[in-house]
């Protein structure tokens, strides 16, 4: 009787997940930003301190780079834009496996490595310095309390930032004063990063419509944009759309030289 009894409850188990699973649908955004326009020349940037280490590499201004190969604009930041009483979307369950995992932030070649980077409220921010001589990691949040941690050749410091930021802020290091990076922080794992092709996917948003931010440290709020070739405005960098089951492309995105205009 007892093992009939667990039968029924287990087929009725499988039955009403399998239909949550159904119910519950999510979609993949992609994007790639190209630039359009004289592709910037490098611009070496001027060492003043920890000279004899530091002028060994290849140090040079990341605010906007720009793939040569296929125009690709990296360090492109697109998250989920919520209203201050909006709630964060439960994530789905793929998430969970980096809900509490540590993200790194090197001091590398006397650069951040990487430029552009993103951190859940349950992350961990790992600061590390892989060089030989000392840094500072000063990260100017604006709802969090601001740090600005030394950091000790081939030192590692922990921190955790509890709330969320509306936008990227900026890292610095005092001590080498050409050295930055940006940080977004969310309570939610619903953003991302373009790479070096200029390509960047949210995964697994919940179907239904979303507004979508995008920004750049160069541009700002990412709203003169180009979609197969036709020119189109997201007013404040923000962009809603119907997210569908599956992928969901929004192709080439292209940003024009003057977008980048100081």
């Amino acid at each position: 009787m007892q093992r009939l009894a667990f039968i029924l409850f287990a087929a009725l188990w499988t039955s009403l997940f399998a239909g949550w699973a159904q119910a519950q649908s999510w979609g993949d955004l992609s994007a790639t930003f190209v630039y359009d326009g004289e592709i910037p020349k490098e611009t070496p940037l001027k060492i003043t301190t920890d000279v004899e280490f530091c002028s060994k590499f290849h140090v040079i201004d990341e605010a906007l780079v720009v793939n040569a190969e296929n125009r690709g604009i990296p360090n492109v930041f697109a998250y989920l834009y919520l209203a201050r009483t909006d709630e964060a979307p439960k994530p789905h369950p793929a998430y969970s496996q980096t809900a509490s995992a540590k993200v790194m932030l090197d001091n590398n070649c006397c650069r951040f490595d990487p430029h552009a980077l993103v951190l859940r409220t349950s992350q961990t921010l790992l600061m590390a310095n892989s060089d030989d001589i000392g840094h500072n990691c000063k990260i100017d949040t604006l709802v969090n309390p601001p740090i600005n941690y030394t950091l000790p050749a081939k030192g590692k410091l922990e921190h955790r930032f509890l709330l969320a930021e509306r936008l990227p802020v900026r890292v610095s290091c005092s001590i080498h004063p050409w050295m930055s990076a940006w940080l977004l922080i969310r309570d939610n794992p619903y953003m991302a990063v373009s790479d070096d092709n200029g390509k960047l996917v949210i995964r697994n948003l919940p179907v239904g419509t979303w507004s979508i931010q995008f920004w750049h440290e160069k541009a700002g709020y990412v709203s003169e944009v180009a979609q197969d070739g036709k020119k189109t405005e997201w007013k404040r960098g923000r962009l809603e759309i119907e997210i569908k089951p599956g992928a969901n492309d929004l192709g080439s995105v292209t940003l024009a030289q003057t977008v980048f205009a100081e």
